[in-house]
């Protein structure tokens, strides 16, 4: 038997457990696996990683552990560029291009709302998305471990929370999105692009109140549905905002 030490820095921390956390600690195997079927081993899903030091170097996921060495294993970082460190992935970690999976609906209108590129079905198959991941280049958000296991995704993250509105926050935080933010120009019912619509071309879709009360509208291309600052804008403005104030925060 071989064996390393080897530690998980800051949330990577979540996946494993309590006496191995934010500590070295021993791993044994037998031959000589990759890093990153032994960091799958010990429970942490390979899109969680943005770093892997071994013996003081950077190396890919591929590496071939040798016994005796010293791996230090790091999340993604969120203000700090290091790019020119990382040997883990071709394309960088962070695109605001997303799929979410089957149960994290209210999540992807809360996406779409801030105006992220959100792929939403309550049916998806695990194999579809990690497909589409795959072809379009978008990152996999899920609450399950094992579909980020999956040797073909390279981008994706395991939420923490299980509310709506906690859970944009974290992903907002996690791929530092606020300074992307594009919030009222994507329809949260199907991921349309929205446009502004002249109120005379669509009168007669309107309810009699609300073509009595409102002057400007806009309209998905896709789906045609047409949007106005109703009462439900209030809300979603909030929403907005409060994670506008986050980003401030974050960046002061």
């Amino acid at each position: 038997m071989n064996s390393i030490i080897i530690r998980f820095y800051e949330e990577l921390n979540d996946f494993i457990t309590p006496e191995k956390k934010k500590k070295p600690f021993s791993y044994t195997f037998q031959g000589h696996p990759s890093v990153k079927d032994a960091i799958e081993a010990i429970g942490v899903p390979h899109t969680e990683v943005d770093l892997i030091v071994i013996n003081g170097e950077s190396m890919g996921f591929d590496y071939q552990l040798q016994h005796g060495d010293r791996v230090a294993v790091y999340p993604v970082f969120e203000s700090l560029d290091i790019s020119p460190l990382v040997k883990l992935r071709e394309k960088p970690l962070r695109q605001s291009r997303f799929i979410v999976d089957v149960h994290l609906g209210k999540l992807a209108r809360l996406l779409r709302l801030l105006g992220f590129d959100t792929l939403y079905r309550n049916d998806y198959e695990d194999r579809e998305i990690v497909d589409i991941s795959q072809k379009d280049n978008r990152i996999v958000l899920t609450r399950d471990q094992g579909l980020l296991k999956h040797k073909t995704i390279t981008h994706g993250y395991w939420l923490r929370s299980q509310t709506p509105i906690k859970q944009l926050q974290e992903v907002c935080l996690r791929y530092d999105l606020f300074s992307q933010l594009s919030p009222f120009q994507r329809c949260i019912r199907c991921n349309g692009i929205l446009e502004p619509v002249d109120k005379a071309e669509i009168h007669d879709q309107l309810p009699e109140k609300v073509a009595n009360t409102y002057t400007r509208f806009s309209r998905c291309q896709s789906c045609h549905n047409i949007y106005w600052a109703g009462s439900h804008y209030e809300r979603l403005h909030k929403i907005v905002k409060h994670i506008q104030n986050i980003g401030e925060k974050n960046h002061v």
